[in-house]
This record gives structure tokens, sequence and C-alpha cells, in this order.
């Protein structure tokens, strides 16, 4: 967490319409007030930046002791690893690697993981309470496919708080001075059941201190070794100070609650009248990584042999494929796939998938709908460890760079494609089968 003031009031807007209001800090005041603010170092400098284009001279930013803010008697409990002192502990990062005193990973790494094990049931308080609230600062993820993966291990954290307490209070505040997905992310956090509300960085320090824990993950995914080796609901559980080996791996599935979906009515006709037909399978070929993405003339053929060998299904795509493609069991969803709602309503009421490495997989799961994954990632064993309804197709790269440079040429690369045209859509298939 970064503690800090500002010079002038001034409004930030978030892509949802919210204000954030920074009020220009009172002297002399008491720390626990509505001038102090605190936020995550990503979105520090996020705010910085929009000082700067608005006026660099008028509008500045000013940091505050941590210590200070934190001694206040009213200041909550902190669960988990502790994130204490993350600035002082980034400018020691900078300087390290200024001085070329840090030549790996591994060395990187040990800077920002320097905290042992901790276990969050000795650090809650001992009066117990009946009633308790707890902030979740920085969200869980920085996409779609890991906010909703790590929103499976904030459920198990609110579930293990609900053993020790009545009731649970939770809240997320998530970047959002230059978030161009800040309602996007905020739509995905509000289909978790147990998440009260999802708000905007910063937050006041008098705000911060009406809550009787937090949980600071500022740039915890970026500095956090754990991250690396474990798969990212493991990963979350051990930086919350759960045991995540004791947790049982049929609870560490993904959710997401859609009773109050609203998407169009044309949408919703237009599945209700292809469900009267028969099977319905997603085709998701693409991806915003071009490295995991299948090539379009490739996706083409693809898709023109799974309508050939499907023929008890109707084929839907959100992705614009291939314009010459004229069937009458496919179907191209993209002009009604425009939001992260209409994409879940959509995932939801398939009956198969066949899916690149994007966000699909991680929305079938909450669904527990058979799904084959396309994937270039030598980590997606990794990804998918707690996916029970889904099954790995690996794509290996045979590329091979003629180029002498660090950069990448296409036209010096052979093989590029060779990986993905010897892909055989009947093994996909006898697959899906298996389910």
């Amino acid at each position: 967490m970064i503690f800090f003031r500002v010079s002038q009031n001034i409004n930030i807007k978030t892509t949802d319409g919210t204000l954030v209001n920074y009020y220009k800090f009172k002297m002399p005041s008491n720390l626990e007030n509505d001038t102090v603010y605190i936020t995550s170092e990503k979105d520090f400098i996020d705010l910085k930046k929009v000082f700067r284009n608005v006026d660099k001279d008028k509008y500045t930013t000013r940091l505050l002791k941590e210590n200070r803010v934190r001694d206040l008697k009213s200041f909550p409990l902190e669960l988990g690893i502790s994130n204490k002192d993350e600035y002082l502990k980034s400018l020691e990062f900078k300087n390290s690697t200024e001085k070329n005193l840090v030549r790996n990973e591994e060395e990187i790494l040990s800077l920002f993981d320097k905290s042992p094990k901790v276990d969050m049931y000795k650090q809650l308080r001992k009066k117990i309470k009946g009633e308790i609230s707890i902030v979740i600062l920085g969200g869980v993820g920085r996409n779609i496919s890991e906010i909703i993966s790590s929103c499976t291990a904030l459920r198990i954290l609110y579930n293990k708080l609900n053993e020790v307490y009545k009731s649970v209070k939770m809240d997320i505040y998530i970047n959002a001075s230059n978030n161009s997905f800040y309602s996007r992310d905020k739509q995905i956090y509000l289909k978790q059941k147990f998440i009260n509300n999802v708000l905007p960085l910063s937050i006041t320090s008098k705000k911060l201190c009406t809550y009787d824990y937090f949980i600071d993950n500022s740039s915890v995914m970026e500095k956090s070794a754990y991250f690396d080796t474990l798969n990212i609901v493991d990963a979350w559980l051990y930086k919350f100070g759960i045991d995540y080996k004791s947790v049982s791996s049929l609870i560490k599935h993904n959710e997401l609650n859609i009773d109050n979906l609203k998407v169009s009515k044309n949408l919703e006709e237009k599945l209700k009248a292809l469900k009267l037909k028969g099977k319905i399978l997603l085709f998701h070929p693409f991806s915003a990584s071009a490295n995991k993405t299948i090539p379009q003339h490739i996706a083409s053929l693809m898709l023109k042999k799974l309508l050939s060998k499907m023929d008890d299904y109707t084929i839907i795509s959100t992705l614009n494929i291939d314009p010459k493609v004229v069937d009458d069991r496919f179907v191209n969803l993209s002009k009604e796939s425009k939001t992260i709602n209409d994409f879940i309503y959509i995932v939801s009421s398939v009956d198969s998938i066949i899916t690149t490495d994007t966000s699909t997989f991680h929305i079938s799961d909450a669904f527990m709908i058979p799904t084959i994954v396309l994937s270039t990632d030598n980590h997606i064993d990794k990804k998918t460890k707690y996916y029970k309804h889904l099954k790995t197709v690996k794509i290996k790269d045979k590329s091979k760079s003629l180029s002498k440079f660090i950069y990448d040429d296409d036209s010096l690369t052979l093989y590029k494609y060779k990986s993905w045209q010897s892909v055989k859509i009947s093994k996909i298939i006898k697959l899906l089968d298996t389910f």
C-alpha cells in the first residue's frame, strides 16, 4: 500500500461514472480522516500520470509515513503475508537493479519475498465478534482469467472466516485511476455471491479504519515467487495465510453467479432457438496473445472440419473466424457478444467448448461444461490443475528463427504454423466424447 496526500482538490471519474474524490490535506489533522489516501502501487503510478496530464504544477502527491497511519488505534489488522513498507521495498529493488547488484530472477524475487509463511487463524482477534468486515486492497487479478480463477481463493477465504464468525462482510477496492477495464473487472467480482461491494481505489484512512481486517494485494502477483511456482488458487491461499495443501481440491472450482445477469433479448432468443435444434459447441480459436492464438487460415480449416464431422452440433463463435464460411450449422455471435456479461451468458448456455488459452475455460469451469483447451503454454497443467471438466491438447512450438537479433522477425521464422497444422480435429472430437 502507498500512503499519500494531494496538493489540491480534484475528482477522478472511473469508467462506470463513479467519482473518486481527492481533497487537499487538512492541517493540523488526525491521520484518520478523509484527506489521507491509501492505494496500490500501480494505481498510485497511474494517479500521478493523471495529475501530470491535468496540471503537473498544480496537482501533486506527497507520500506520508506509513507507520504513522498504521499506528492509529483504529487501524484494521492485516491478514496473510504482510505487504508492509511496500514502497520502501520497491525503492530497494530499483536501487539494486540500477547498481547491477541484482542479476537474476531469483534475486529479484527474493527482495519482495522475505516474508515467511503465516497462519491466518493466529492473526485473528482473540475477542471473537459476531460480525466482522474485511477489505481486499488491489483486487486479485490483472485480467479476466486471473480474476475468475483467483476469486476461487477469495471464496475459500470467505468461507474459512465464516467458520469463525457469524457474519463476514467482504469489500474489494480495485485500481481505477487509469484502469480502462474497471467496469468489466467490477462486473466479474460482483458475480461472486460472497462479495458485498466493489469500489475504486484510492481509499481514505478514515474509511479503511471502519474495517476489522484488511489484506493488501498491491503488486503481490508481480513480486511474489509463489505465484511462479504454485497454481494461482494455491498461491493466493498461501498469501492469505491458509494452508492450501489442507484445502480439498473438490472446492477449488470456479463459481459465477448469473442469477441477475442481463443480456439483450436478441441474444436470449437466438440461444433458445439454437438449443431447440440440439447440442451447441462454442469454438473460440483466437486469443489476445499472438503466441496463444490459432492462425486465422488454420482456424478457418478447423471450423470447416468441425462442421463436416459434428453433425449433431450447432457450432457457434463470438469471433469473426471466416466470413466465407456459410453453413446453417454455424452461427456467428460476434455482434451479440459485446460485453463480459454477454460472453459469460453464451459460455453458460453451450454443451461443449473448444478454445485456445483464454478466459473461456476459466468461465466454463464455473458451469461444469466439457472443454478442450488447445495450448502453447508450457505451464498449462499448473493453470488447469483443479479443472475437472477440462482436457488439454498441448501445442509444441516447432518454429525456428533465422534471425541473429534479439527481436522476432516473422519473415525469418521457419515452420511458424507447423504445430497448428498438425492438430487433428478427429482426435479433439474423440477427446470431447470421453467426458
